[in-house]
């Protein structure tokens, strides 16, 4: 089985897949430092309460957008599960072309979700991420990464009302019966959620005008994907797993050539 991890802002997901069947996912916050011995024993831990034994666990994947934690996380890997990680970065097969003015500024996540957009879905195709960020990039029929766009997430423009604001209180973010508020937290409610539907229709709108290719397929992925996606004709596809299952497809474009220690490196 392969273990799958999608390192981002505010969690790490792990995921176990086994061939393309994801059997079990979980998380950890990413905010949070930790030494190797934690990763290690909670990864145990939540490995075993799936009913994984970590001997079972053949290969790990990671694509990180938190440098700081990269070391302990790996080593806790080495440690207590006797495997090098593929690092998504320079040097990893991916099967996408980025041919953004500087390649090297393209976030792994962004390369992951890209990579699962055009080989699950095909291309052109555009890939929007709802995670702490917003972000949309486009992969044409060739499978090249042409563009992209990052954009503050629900929750960050949600957290900058309530810290930023004197009398703004914290609130569960969900979609309101009706964009006609009438009191403080469904006001609220309303500003997030129908002003993420509004700009994700227009990104969507303006960057198939723009780029010319009209009849682009549009696949979302990340944790409040679902409800804006519900509300989003523009949106052909919602996938929660997307990443987890582009990390699957880059580590077996990358495991029979060379082993992670050789194409990237003794991280110990």
């Amino acid at each position: 089985m392969l273990l799958a991890v999608d390192v981002g802002n505010t969690n790490i997901t792990f995921g176990v897949l086994n061939g393309e069947k994801i059997v079990a996912t979980f998380r950890m916050m990413s905010q949070t430092a930790h030494t190797s011995d934690e990763y290690g024993n909670n990864l145990i831990a939540m490995l075993r309460n799936n009913g994984i034994d970590r001997k079972e666990i053949e290969g790990i994947i990671i694509a990180s957008v938190v440098p700081n934690v990269m070391h302990a996380l790996v080593n806790s890997m080495i440690k207590y599960l006797g495997k090098h990680p593929y690092i998504v970065g320079p040097g990893i097969k991916t099967g996408i072309k980025i041919v953004t003015k500087n390649p090297a500024e393209v976030g792994p996540d962004l390369v992951v979700g890209a990579v699962a957009g055009y080989e699950l879905y095909g291309g052109p195709v555009i890939v929007v991420d709802f995670g702490t960020a917003t972000t949309y990039v486009i992969v044409n029929e060739k499978g090249e990464f042409t563009t992209g766009v990052v954009s503050p997430g629900i929750r960050i423009s949600a957290k900058a009302l309530w810290e930023d604001t004197a009398k703004l209180p914290e609130i569960e973010i969900k979609k309101p019966a009706s964009i006609l508020a009438q009191e403080t937290i469904s006001s609220m409610q309303a500003g997030l959620v129908y002003g993420q539907i509004g700009q994700t229709k227009y990104i969507i709108n303006e960057m198939k005008r723009e780029s010319g290719l009209t009849n682009m397929k549009v696949v979302a992925t990340g944790g409040l994907g679902r409800m804006i996606s519900e509300e989003v004709e523009e949106i052909d596809h919602y996938d929660p797993n997307l990443i987890l299952h582009g990390l699957r497809i880059i580590y077996e474009k990358n495991r029979k050539t060379k082993p992670a220690t050789e194409a990237f490196g003794d991280t110990e």
